[in-house]
């Protein structure tokens, strides 16, 4: 019994020290638990808290150099490791030579920092960019892990940073602590990844946003039309530095005033654009003279789009200061005008020319005639002072029509005021005018010195009839002013009633005229726009503040090359009476021009053969000497002209030819000044043409 009872209690006693050992081992591996439980808690805290204090620093700051920094500086302490590296995608031109860009290293990657990595590396970092998992490298073999292609660590890992479906780059770690990477490390690191990012991809937008906010602004500021942005009330809330100019104020000042008043001044024109704009109609640019700025300006306005909770109405409203604009479109419409009518009056006048050649030759042919009796004479000189009127009237229609000047010399501007003045000297004594004139020292101007002459006399002529018109106790003054700066410039000054506003526009029309019927073509300052405007030069009107008028005409210099100018002396050569009778040959197709010659000439004992046509006259010219060979300027053989066939095969004849010459074309124009002939210009009456022939015979008997 005993013995049981020692057995019992040894059993008991061993099961309670073995019961004792379990619990114990129980509560030690429990107490291992919990620490563990206790540790993974804090790291997970600890996490926690870098992973708050890293989105802390990285939601403070949009700059993408400082966020990039931040990522890999707390990746490397969160893994403990020893280098990491962002490296962004990159954007534009560059995507596809280089698609990734180290933008930001440390640790022992520090070295990479900048550097460019091609697409066809094969390390790491460029294959990362196509995975959409964490990839993990280890040595466990001992062979280097490349993350490119010259570089390599023991282990690594890179994971791809998307944002909205698009990767923007790649995260890499190297080394971390004891060589591995734990699973709550990869955890850490995609959570890591993932928030940098999107943080990322935000910096990059607001870096976008910010590059074109600063391009806006620059070229808002750099465009030389002003732009406003009006909000409801029409105040400008926005100004560029080409408004503010417009407005003479810096753009502070202008900020809050009324556009509307600053622009135009109680006006309904802009208020009424405005309204049609934020109603979101398509409006037109309205073209507007502003007494505040004394210029006109062009507007045009278009609504800003807005949320469609807000309310706001602004309006970017553009202003163009098209002053000189239209000045250029006004001067283009006038020369079109003018080259359109110029066209006309051309083919018009070359088809009087020949009628009015035989009129007033054949009426002053008659004239001469001794047995006249004094009523028919009457009526002849009638006849022949009307022909003269349409010859002057043609010519001027041609000298209007003509796109070039005559010649090509140095001509001294001054000196043909002044010879001009002289002319006309006795004419403006009659109307009481008196002339003032300013006349500085000049450089000569290339051109024609009888078509400027033309021009001072028009502007003279229409100051001198607008002065005339003076009451008596208003003076008849004309101030004639020259100067030069880069151009040479004449300013014709009149004291008269000046020039009414519906005149304006129609001033160098072709036959505009406000004077009575007789009194003028209203070609004078037609034909002087296109003498100008051969010449290079500009002609235009201003309306002085005292009144009356003032033609201002500015012409280029000649270049410095050009030889003085030449002296016509056939103006002081001596005609001498024709005593020899001479043998003439005259080219012309018009009978009625034939007529009159051969009844000049005739009757001065000389003989005119009359050519059939071109060609006989080039058959004649070979076989009979000539003293005179009188040719239209348009006669042709064979598409030529007959002067330059007659000289290519008669080249002694150049000193016996006369050309009769009307309106040319350019071309033929350019072949008679080659071939430098004498020529007499139709219509022409009989002093003309027995004053040049006489030269002819002249220059063939010196020769």
């Amino acid at each position: 019994m005993s013995l049981i009872l020692v057995a019992l209690g040894l059993l008991l006693a061993g099961g309670l020290g073995w019961g004792a050992l379990h619990l114990k081992r129980r509560l030690e591996r429990s107490e291992r638990d919990r620490r563990r439980a206790a540790d993974e808690l804090n790291r997970r805290l600890s996490e926690l808290f870098s992973l708050q204090e890293l989105s802390y620093i990285l939601a403070g700051s949009l700059q993408l150099d400082r966020i990039v920094e931040q990522v890999v500086r707390y990746a490397m302490r969160f893994l403990d490791a020893q280098g990491a590296l962002v490296a962004l995608a990159a954007e534009g031109e560059d995507a596809g030579e280089h698609p990734l860009h180290v933008t930001a290293a440390e640790g022992t990657l520090a070295g990479l920092a900048g550097r460019a990595i091609a697409p066809d590396d094969p390390g790491l970092v460029a294959r990362s960019l196509s995975r959409e998992r964490l990839e993990l490298v280890r040595s466990s073999s001992g062979a280097p892990t490349p993350l490119l292609a010259d570089v390599v660590v023991d282990s690594a890992a890179a994971v791809s940073l998307r944002a909205h479906g698009v990767v923007v780059g790649t995260l890499v770690i190297a080394n971390p602590r004891n060589h591995t990477f734990a699973p709550e490390d990869m955890r850490l690191l995609s959570t890591v990844a993932t928030h940098a990012a999107i943080v990322i991809a935000n910096a990059r937008f607001f870096q976008m946003v910010q590059h074109a906010k600063e391009q806006w602004e620059t070229a808002f500021d750099a465009l030389s039309e002003g732009i406003a942005v009006v909000d409801d009330h029409g105040c400008i809330r926005r100004a560029n530095r080409a408004l503010a100019a417009m407005l003479g104020a810096p753009i502070p000042a202008v900020i809050g005033c009324d556009l509307g008043e600053a622009l135009l001044g109680p006006s309904p024109a802009l208020l009424e654009l405005l309204v049609a704009a934020r109603q979101g109609d398509r409006v037109q640019p309205v073209v507007l003279r502003s007494p505040m700025l004394g210029r006109t300006i062009r507007v045009n306005a278009a609504r800003i789009p807005a949320p469609a909770p807000a309310h706001d109405q602004s309006v970017v409203v553009l202003v163009e200061d098209v002053t000189d604009q239209q000045a250029l479109e006004a001067q283009l419409i006038q020369s079109e005008k003018l080259a359109a009518v110029g066209q006309l009056v051309s083919g018009v006048a070359h088809e009087l020319n020949n009628p009015l050649t035989s009129i007033a030759g054949l009426s002053e042919f008659l004239l001469e005639q001794q047995e006249l009796g004094t009523k028919d004479r009457g009526h002849l000189r009638v006849i022949h002072e009307q022909a003269d009127r349409a010859g002057r009237i043609v010519r001027n229609l041609l000298t209007f029509a003509r796109k070039g000047p005559g010649e090509q010399v140095a001509v001294d501007l001054n000196d043909v005021i002044q010879r001009t003045l002289l002319l006309m000297s006795y004419d403006l004594k009659l109307k009481d005018v008196t002339i003032e004139r300013n006349l500085a020292p000049l450089p000569p101007v290339l051109g024609d010195r009888h078509a400027l002459q033309q021009v001072v006399i028009n502007l003279l002529n229409n100051a001198a009839q607008a002065v005339a018109e003076n009451p008596p106790e208003q003076p008849r003054a004309i101030l004639l002013t020259t100067w030069v700066d880069d151009r040479v410039r004449m300013r014709v000054t009149d004291s008269g009633s000046g020039i009414a506003d519906a005149v304006l526009p129609h001033l160098f029309t072709p036959f505009f005229t406000t004077k009575e019927p007789g009194q003028g073509t209203g070609l004078g300052l037609s034909i002087t726009y296109s003498i100008v405007e051969a010449h290079g030069g500009r002609i235009t009107v201003e309306r002085p503040a005292e009144g009356g008028a003032a033609f201002l005409v500015d012409l280029p210099p000649a270049p410095p090359s050009t030889g003085p100018a030449r002296r016509d002396t056939a103006e002081t050569q001596v005609l001498a009476s024709p005593a020899v009778k001479r043998s003439i040959l005259l080219v012309d197709d018009d009978p009625a021009v034939r007529r009159m010659v051969k009844a000049l000439f005739g009757r001065d004992g000389h003989s005119v053969e009359v050519a059939r046509n071109p060609q006989h006259a080039l058959d004649l010219a070979g076989t009979r000497p000539y003293d005179l060979i009188l040719a239209d300027a348009q006669a042709r053989t064979h598409d030529h002209l007959f002067v330059e066939q007659l000289l290519e095969s008669h080249p002694g004849l150049r000193d016996r030819v006369l050309v009769a010459t009307g309106d040319l074309p350019p071309a033929a124009e350019e072949a008679l000044a080659r071939l430098s002939l004498r020529y007499v210009r139709k219509p022409f009456n009989l002093r003309d043409l027995r004053d040049e022939a006489v030269r002819v015979w002249a220059a063939g008997a010196l020769s």
